[in-house]
């Protein structure tokens, strides 16, 4: 799902210019928009590869949430506050729209109808995957949360063989786990026949646990 999808390169310009939203090109490696919190705002991915990211008061950082090209993220559909940021993993370009101008622009445009169902249609499926993260989260021990993990990402394409979509240590940082446990954990459930693991290739070899 695009924020644009449907709506035409030129038209897509039009929403740029009318709801005054501003272009930000990060470098890999960097991180910006520190205080996202104070902004009510909603950021879209062009390009590139963005995490959120949050550093808790014992220094701990856990991956909130990946953000891949065409993907949304802001106040409204990230609750975030002053312990968040976002840091580019790859050279990357955000445009930054201003909630309250998309709420109050009064446009009887088609196209802005568009990106307004799109919006909300994105904004459904942060919800789900929110929905996840905190199922995969409230599992008690390291195994239940990898095995969760491991369903959810199986389901999503109907497949018991997918790829990872970042490095075990950044996994370790999304399940919110120590990822030396973790990885004596995954080590535990190769040896009993629970998956097979070859680089970020996860196949699974189990009906339910």
């Amino acid at each position: 799902m695009n924020l644009f999808d449907n709506i035409s390169s030129k038209n897509v310009m039009k929403l740029l210019y009318v709801l005054e939203s501003s272009k930000v090109v990060v470098k890999k490696n960097q991180l910006f928009l520190r205080n996202i919190a104070e902004q009510n705002m909603i950021g879209f991915i062009d390009e590139g590869l963005v995490e959120v990211i949050k550093t808790d008061y014992n220094g701990n950082r856990v991956i909130v949430e990946e953000l891949e090209e065409n993907d949304v993220f802001g106040t409204f559909v990230t609750p975030l506050n002053g312990e968040h940021e976002l840091l580019a993993l790859e050279d990357s370009v955000i445009y930054i729209f201003d909630y309250d101008e998309i709420i109050k622009m009064k446009m009887d445009k088609d196209y802005y109808n568009q990106f307004v169902k799109n919006l909300l249609l994105i904004m459904n499926e942060k919800i789900i995957q929110k929905n996840n993260r905190i199922e995969i989260l409230t599992k008690k021990s390291i195994r239940h949360k990898l095995l969760e993990y491991f369903d959810i990402e199986s389901s999503s394409i109907g497949l018991r063989v997918f790829h990872l979509p970042f490095t075990f240590t950044e996994l370790a940082d999304y399940l919110a786990v120590d990822r030396s446990a973790m990885q004596r954990e995954l080590k535990n459930l190769k040896e009993e026949g629970f998956i097979e693991v070859k680089g970020r290739k996860i196949t699974l070899l189990y009906d339910k646990y």
